[in-house]
């Protein structure tokens, strides 16, 4: 395994230190922060705890720094790449179990499900809104789908090299909506899409999807579900 753990990063300076320490230490030698043109000591801070930086000269937003991230990824032969982000939202621990997942060939791509039950993601500290928002686009995503995800918009995954050398994420959104976009199309295109438990919290540091944007959100995920009608989906051997 040549795993990628791919930590996103906007203005984290405060929060990066303690996303990096909770990552397993076999992991920590394969941390590379994306840096997308923040505007604090988020690179500064990384490059002190000897992590490798891929900064952006501009901001190049959530979906456009993953795809700057996996172009590399993909140019340097590694074989497991993992999204975390730096705000110490999602569970870093994890990322060691998610990589075996994939690398042991059960999955072709897993997530971090922060939704096992209600009281949980909100005595977590998740928003009301986000909660609504989640559960109602999961409801119709599984429907369309015909699948039975805990959720649909996880921010912490893992993916097989298969994955993303294979969809097009060149062409995906490069807001928020990347997320959907490329579980929708692995999903479609028949790859072995999975989920994990996965503890979040969320605290003053951790980045928030603001209503209007979340309403954006919303609209462009059921777009995207519509170029993917249930009697197309793929089945791979």
């Amino acid at each position: 395994m040549k795993p990628f753990i791919m930590m996103l990063a906007y203005n984290a300076e405060r929060t990066l230190a303690k996303t990096y320490e909770a990552i397993p230490d076999k992991m920590k030698p394969y941390v590379v922060v994306g840096d997308d043109a923040s505007k604090d000591g988020t690179s500064e801070v990384a490059r002190k705890l000897g992590i490798r930086v891929i900064r952006h000269e501009q901001n190049l937003n959530y979906g456009g720094n993953l795809k700057k991230l996996f172009r590399t990824f993909l140019e340097e032969g590694h074989t497991v790449a993992v999204e975390v982000h730096a705000d110490y939202q999602y569970e870093p621990a994890l990322i060691d179990l998610m990589c075996e997942y994939i690398d042991r060939g059960y999955y072709d791509m897993i997530q971090g499900n922060r939704i096992r039950t209600r009281q949980e993601a909100l005595s977590g500290g998740m928003p009301l809104y986000r909660w609504l928002g989640n559960r109602t686009l999961t409801l119709f995503e599984n429907l369309w789908f015909g699948t039975v995800f805990g959720e649909w918009h996880s921010g912490m995954r893992a993916y097989g090299r298969n994955v993303i050398a294979t969809l097009p994420f060149e062409t995906y959104s490069d807001t928020h909506s990347f997320a959907s976009d490329i579980m929708m199309d692995a999903v479609a295109s028949g790859f072995r899409v999975a989920e994990v438990p996965c503890p979040v919290r969320y605290e003053k540091d951790s980045s928030s999807v603001n209503v209007p944007n979340l309403f954006r959100y919303t609209f462009n995920t059921v777009k995207t579900a519509m170029k993917h009608p249930p009697w197309k989906r793929q089945v791979r051997r």
